[in-house]
């Protein structure tokens, strides 16, 4: 089985982590900056983001282009890792397929995210950090 990634967008990350790995059984694999950290629970990669301050270089929860601001429980997303962005970006936009967002550069890696056909959104990932490559989780 393959190891899946969840983001969440939540207010607190501090308090996020002690609610998974206390009461959930998550296990934190890295915390390299106030709005930022990565869980695993099996074979699912965790990952908690606080909502972008001023004081903050997040990348997974910035403003949009157009002023619209993330806030918990509207933008989680399934994540997909990639081995280029760029070149992923570019064969969907051919095919058509909207961006929410153009790529940005995070704490851990390069995202875009992409609509479905509901709205829904997917994150295409490219890890900058070792410990952010899927294959990282299992360790």
């Amino acid at each position: 089985m393959a190891v899946a990634t969840v983001r969440y967008l939540v207010d607190d990350v501090d308090a996020a982590i002690a609610f998974y790995c206390g009461q959930l059984g998550f296990h934190e694999v890295m915390h390299p900056a106030p709005p930022f950290a990565m869980l695993t629970r099996g074979d699912l990669r965790f990952l908690l983001v606080a909502p972008i301050t001023p004081d903050s270089p997040g990348g997974g929860s910035r403003p949009m282009a157009d002023g619209t601001v993330q806030a918990p429980g509207g933008w989680n997303r399934i994540v997909l890792e990639v081995d280029d962005l760029d070149a992923e970006v570019a064969r969907l936009r051919t095919a058509g397929v909207p961006f929410r967002a153009d790529p940005v550069t995070g704490i851990g890696g390069r995202q875009a995210l992409v609509q479905d056909p509901a709205g829904n959104l997917v994150e295409l990932f490219q890890p900058i950090l070792p410990e952010a490559h899927e294959s990282a989780a299992g360790q």
